[in-house]
């Protein structure tokens, strides 16, 4: 591993009273709170997969797929509190993106937010024709296009005013998620244990009635990681939020901890309550649709009137909250990569407010393109942008804990240079995301969408590299 380079100089992070500019006169605004800040990751993190069903990781591993959201539940928290500890020494622009620039190299940098980017405008693109779907629900008298059209204006005018306003809208979005969320699970845990009137308790017979917990076999754990994974991605904009919060050190210690736990506490809980309410070969028989989702089975159960309609409205708040959330992430990206020069010289630039507004129209033109591939599935290409997404977050999360190890080698080298938390025996935990990342990746030997994943991210990412090789040269040469 490369060490630690002088040409990305990292700013420790410090106290901050209010709204300010960001250390080494990067100027994005200071004016998240601690309480945005950790709503902006479970905003990313909590998409419409949980709201209508995981119907395909059901499928696979019927009951047991508990056990693989626990384990994903466990690696995520892991890759996380490493993350919160860099982020909190280095509260930079780009966040993981600069810090692996700076501690395994410019080639890592370059590569990590390139790929986080494109990943995540990949996302905000499904996320932008979910909810346009989610209006045709309603009125489906509206054309497609002018549902997405709509749907894509609102999630630009939020993060282009300023990020006070996109804070304050995605606080208020991820919290309504989280009330729907928290009533459901309530409702479900009704019917588990106590029942209606009219009807008896269901237990938790349902999770070993048909075939057993486990009815294909202690493998299929394995390859339902493969789905289950991606189900947690989007934790990573709280770090990329670190640069525009008013108390980095604070907020990011406790923001990612907390995300963590609210993550595994509303996965697990609601899938293991879904699954003792419903036998799992209906969930895995679910096509998606609103009607077909758990939210509606048990509304409906518990005598919600127009379950569907108030499912339907819970998923279309959460597919915007998601793409809202990746569309600053993937804006914040690629306005450091201008600013170091890695991109075109006009994302670098920020509005008066003190929003890369170039960079949101770059990446909103991304979105536009991946939208209508994703409702036209023009030639399969779709397909192809997905299994790139796909293969991008798990690189992604082997950079960051590359980074990781190499920054921790060197905190502990110059502890002089750092101040805020240190996680015990985070080499260790290192080691353990390494190990569970590359072994959900290993699942492409079995699964036929990760083994397209896998070819098609490294070929991409071997584009990546020989544009970064490309560039490297021109800037030799110019020299």
């Amino acid at each position: 591993m490369a060490a630690p380079s002088d040409s990305a100089p990292l700013a420790p992070s410090s106290e901050a009273d209010g709204a300010r500019p960001s250390p080494a006169g990067e100027g994005l605004v200071r004016s998240l709170t601690h309480r945005q800040t950790t709503m902006i990751g479970l905003g990313s993190a909590l998409g419409t997969g949980l709201f209508l069903g995981s119907s395909t990781a059901i499928s696979v591993a019927g009951p047991a797929v508990i056990v693989a959201y626990a384990i994903g539940a466990v690696l995520v928290a892991i890759i996380a509190v490493l993350l919160g500890e860099m982020s909190a020494a280095h509260p930079v622009q780009g966040s993981f993106g600069t810090i692996a620039h700076r501690y395994l190299g410019p080639w890592a940098g370059f590569l990590s937010r390139y790929l986080y980017w494109f990943s995540a405008v990949v996302v905000i693109g499904t996320e932008v024709v979910a909810s346009a779907l989610y209006i045709r629900w309603w009125w489906p008298e509206v054309p497609m296009s002018a549902a997405i059209l709509v749907i894509a204006a609102i999630v630009l005018a939020v993060n282009i005013i300023s990020v006070k306003s996109f804070g304050t809208t995605e606080f208020w979005l991820s919290s309504i998620k989280v009330v729907a969320l928290c009533v459901f699970i309530l409702c479900a845990a009704l019917l588990v244990f106590f029942g209606l009137p009219d009807t008896e308790a269901s237990g938790f017979a349902n999770l070993s009635d048909d075939g057993g917990f486990m009815p294909h076999g202690l493998e299929s754990i394995w390859l339902a990681m493969s789905v289950v994974m991606f189900a947690y991605a989007g934790f990573e904009v709280v770090a990329i939020a670190s640069a525009e919060a008013v108390d980095p050190q604070r907020t990011i210690r406790t923001a990612m901890r907390q995300l963590a736990w609210r993550l595994s506490f509303f996965y697990l809980l609601a899938i293991t309550l879904v699954l003792a309410l419903i036998p799992w070969r209906k969930l895995a028989e679910g096509d998606g649709s609103v009607e077909t989702s758990p939210f509606v089975r048990v509304f409906s159960e518990v005598g919600v009137p127009a379950a569907a309609t108030l499912t339907n409205a819970v998923v279309l708040i959460a597919a915007m909250s998601a793409a809202n959330a990746h569309l600053y992430g993937a804006s914040r990206l690629l306005h450091s990569l201008g600013d170091d020069g890695l991109a075109p010289a006009p994302t670098a630039k920020l509005s008066k407010r003190g929003v890369p507004a170039i960079a949101l129209a770059v990446s909103s033109l991304g979105i536009a393109v991946a939208a209508l591939l994703a409702f036209y599935d023009v030639s399969g290409l779709f397909n192809i942008m997905m299994s790139i997404a796909i293969f991008a977050v798990l690189l992604v999360w082997l950079l960051i804990v590359a980074s990781y190890i190499a920054f921790r080698r060197h905190r502990k080298a110059n502890p002089e240079e750092f101040t805020g938390f240190s996680v015990p025996g985070g080499g260790k935990l290192a080691v353990v995301a390494v190990v569970g990342v590359l072994t959900v990746a290993a699942t492409a030997v079995e699964v036929p969408d990760m083994r397209q994943a896998a070819g098609i991210g490294l070929a991409f990412t071997a584009v990546l590299f020989a544009c970064h090789g490309l560039l490297t040269l021109r800037r030799t040469r110019q020299k």
